[in-house]
């Protein structure tokens, strides 16, 4: 995990920690990285305090599903991240 001071959104922006991409599928083949899927599931790090429009509904350690191309990445620590709106998260699991 990272620094809470060192990243805060705003408004209803979230900041996700992608999870790893499968390596490998369930009959046991292995996924080289370059035909790898971007990963679409990640962990909550740090939630915006919302709108008053739009209050925010997930919180730190939830584990979401987004849309492929949503978000924003960044790279603190050498740790990659996204940040993006509330809207672009599509479910909790």
């Amino acid at each position: 995990m990272m620094n809470k001071k060192s990243i805060k959104p705003l408004a209803d922006r979230i900041l996700v920690q992608p999870l790893e991409a499968e390596t490998k599928t369930a009959s046991g083949i292995i996924i080289p990285d370059s035909a790898k899927e971007k990963p679409q599931k990640g962990n909550v790090v740090a939630v915006g305090p919302g709108t008053k429009e739009n209050p925010v509904t997930v919180k730190v350690g939830d584990t979401v599903l987004y849309g492929k191309y949503s978000g924003t990445e960044l790279k603190l620590e050498n740790i990659d991240y996204l940040i993006m709106r509330e809207s672009d998260i599509l479910a909790i699991v």
